[in-house]
């Protein structure tokens, strides 16, 4: 393996690595600390609730049944990581704040795959809001798919990304 392939390899474990290890370790802490549902109000617009989201992302297929969910869910991120991991390969010499936010949206799939596989469900407690209007509670591994999305589409808009 040549060197810039080494520091590829490294980049995508020490950023996934680092968000899957923070993710599981706060939805460890929460799922200890707290029963379901428990709030903890921190600021007038933030509270740290645990709750088990059996949907995707704002709770897509919520409503499906749980074998539903679970084949969807877990087709779909495995596909998504490894769709990501072929991107991140194409991405790692010439991008490398591409490839940081992929790394960071590998990271964060994993760490809701994760829950997925041990619960079926993803533990999810940052809960922002305004008066009664409060946005869907996230976590960790959502908060690290946000960034590197938002990494993705600047490169995307700027045309800032590797040709196939």
């Amino acid at each position: 393996m040549e060197s810039s392939q080494k520091r590829a390899v490294v980049r995508l474990a020490l950023i996934s690595g680092t968000v899957i290890a923070i993710d599981q370790m706060t939805k460890y802490i929460i799922s200890n600390a707290l029963m379901l549902h428990e709030i903890i109000s921190v600021t007038p617009f933030f509270n740290i609730t645990h709750v088990l989201n059996p949907g995707g992302a704002f709770g897509l297929f919520a409503d499906h049944s749980a074998v539903v969910r679970k084949f969807f869910f877990l087709f779909v991120s495995s596909a998504v990581a490894f769709a990501l991991l072929w991107f991140y390969k194409k991405a790692a010499d010439g991008y490398p704040f591409l490839a940081a936010g992929l790394a960071a949206i590998f990271g964060g799939a994993v760490g809701n795959l994760i829950d997925r596989f041990r619960y079926g469900k993803v533990v999810d407690f940052l809960d922002f809001y305004v008066g009664y209007y409060h946005w869907p509670a996230f976590n960790v591994a959502d908060s690290a798919i946000c960034v590197g999305m938002a990494i993705f589409v600047y490169h995307v808009v700027f045309n800032k990304v590797p040709n196939f």
